[in-house]
């Protein structure tokens, strides 16, 4: 009976939280949008530096314990094999850990760079041009993957070697003890990592029905309006809620293959009939300039100037990133029994950064060839809207409006893929970290996540809830730091 009251207490002090917090930025979203923004902009300004060197570290770190003599640790038993396919585990993590991000961004990123640089650059210039996929790569290249992997990490190796709860307390086991972490201190964890994770989702699936209804508009004339966002929403939540309850097996590898093989497709696609040497040139330029400027860029700041870009872009990403690390951690771990240390460093870190690379490569050079055409005015144009961008720029190459439409198609399955597996996380962490949480669990989350979405929507409170949520996960970075310390000190008593 105490383990219950336990397990429960997580549960529903977090849906209590949530709903708290998805009220007031209904009720209340100009006070909450001035909350999140004071908040988020005295994170930023004040503790930039320490984002910065704290993504680093994570780069570091992972790489480190990939070739060390700890990387050929199991995650599991001795002579356990990976439960998925590495096709169908790249799929699945590749979905949760970008999601719609990268089809919201791959064109409209390197377009907003362009338009509008780094303080030291004139806008519309080649130099702006290849300063934007460089900062495009930066951005999504090997930093997420690594800042994913450390909670992924230490999560897979505890659950599946040490037979440990999937909680994002069990990770301070080794620096806490066991009593400790069951205590109020490894509460407050769990329930800080299921209010960051619906923060997080909840503003991806408002910000993915944004752009599949501009989209639908853009192609079909569909009407742009509540009524619209509803139906979007209603629709995905019915999928994603199906999947997750389906399980990871029948429902979300399903959904995640899809997925795969839509992005691969649209890639494929959109090389053949886009600029291609240009593509080429940009991968090859943009990643000896992402190399070369690695260490600099990820710790560049102007302690004598402006950081406006920094603080906007670099910073913010980073912040992103690490809000997003408990969800896309634990759905990584949960998926990745059976690997070794090392292949699944570089399997979360380095092959994702590198796709990452290609798909920026690909459409962000899509953009910039016609954007480097037009006047500065009209480029400006063309990336002002970014659910609109990728449409506007399918519309100047052959085959624009089937790119346009599987990429409706794509934004849906990359929508699903990030809240299926978000829905599982989170009912893992409110039903004592279970590797197979109960179905009605994942109905209320499910449910829960599409409720604050729209809600926001109508309110107009998405952006300040993602600035509410990022912010808010600054905490973490601490918890990731000892979380390092902690994974290191449980390695140390193999016997490798």
């Amino acid at each position: 009976m105490k383990t219950n009251k336990k397990r429960n207490l997580v549960y529903i002090i977090s849906i209590i939280i949530s709903i708290i917090i998805g009220l007031w930025g209904i009720l209340g979203s100009k006070s909450f949008e001035k909350a999140a923004n004071s908040l988020m902009s005295g994170v930023t300004v004040n503790m930039g530096w320490l984002y910065l060197l704290s993504m680093l570290t994570f780069v570091i770190f992972a790489l480190i314990v990939a070739f060390s003599r700890y990387g050929n640790i199991k995650l599991g038993k001795d002579d356990s094999k990976p439960e998925y396919s590495t096709i169908s585990w790249f799929g699945m993590l590749f979905g949760a850990g970008m999601g719609i991000g990268l089809v919201f961004y791959g064109v409209a990123e390197p377009l907003s760079h362009y338009v509008a640089p780094i303080e030291y650059l004139t806008p519309g210039t080649p130099e702006a041009a290849n300063f934007a996929m460089k900062a495009s790569f930066m951005h999504w290249g090997i930093h997420p993957w690594a800042n994913y992997s450390i909670i992924g990490l230490g999560l897979a190796y505890f659950q599946f070697r040490k037979d440990k709860p999937g909680l994002i307390s069990t990770l301070f086991i080794p620096l806490l003890g066991e009593e400790k972490v069951k205590g109020p201190i490894g509460k407050i964890i769990d329930i800080f990592a299921v209010i960051a994770t619906i923060a997080g989702v909840a503003t991806s699936l408002g910000m993915g029905t944004l752009q599949i209804n501009s989209g639908l508009s853009y192609l079909f004339n569909a009407p742009n309006n509540k009524m619209s966002w509803l139906v979007i929403v209603v629709v995905i939540a019915i999928i994603y809620i199906w999947t997750a309850v389906a399980g990871i097996d029948k429902g979300i590898n399903t959904i995640s293959n899809i997925n795969l093989i839509l992005a691969g497709t649209i890639l494929v696609l959109s090389f053949i009939v886009g600029p291609k040497l240009m593509m080429l040139n940009s991968f090859t330029s943009g990643m000896g300039a992402y190399l070369d400027n690695f260490f600099q860029d990820s710790l560049a700041l102007n302690p004598f100037g402006s950081n406006d870009w920094l603080l906007g872009w670099r910073i913010f990403y980073w912040a992103w990133w690490i809000a997003w690390a408990p969800f896309v951690g634990t759905f990584i771990a949960r998926i990745s029994k059976g690997r070794t240390v090392r292949e699944f460093i570089l399997g979360v870190s380095v092959a994702p950064a590198l796709a990452s690379i290609v798909w920026f490569s690909v459409f962000g050079s899509m953009g910039l060839n016609i954007a480097t055409k037009l006047p500065l005015v009209q480029a400006k144009e063309l990336a002002s809207v970014s659910e609109l961008a990728l449409f506007k720029v399918f519309a100047q190459y052959p085959l624009g409006v089937i790119l346009s439409v599987i990429t409706v198609v794509l934004l849906c399955t990359f929508f699903i893929t990030s809240a299926n597996s978000a829905t599982f996380v989170l009912s893992m962490f409110s039903q004592e970290g279970d590797l197979n949480p109960d179905k009605n669990k994942k109905l209320v989350w499910g449910i829960l996540q599409a409720l604050i979405a729209y809600a926001l929507l109508l309110s107009g409170g998405i952006s300040a809830l993602q600035t509410a949520s990022v912010a808010a996960a600054f905490p973490f970075i601490f918890i990731m730091l000892f979380v390092c310390v902690s994974i290191i000190k449980a390695f140390k008593k193999e016997k490798v």
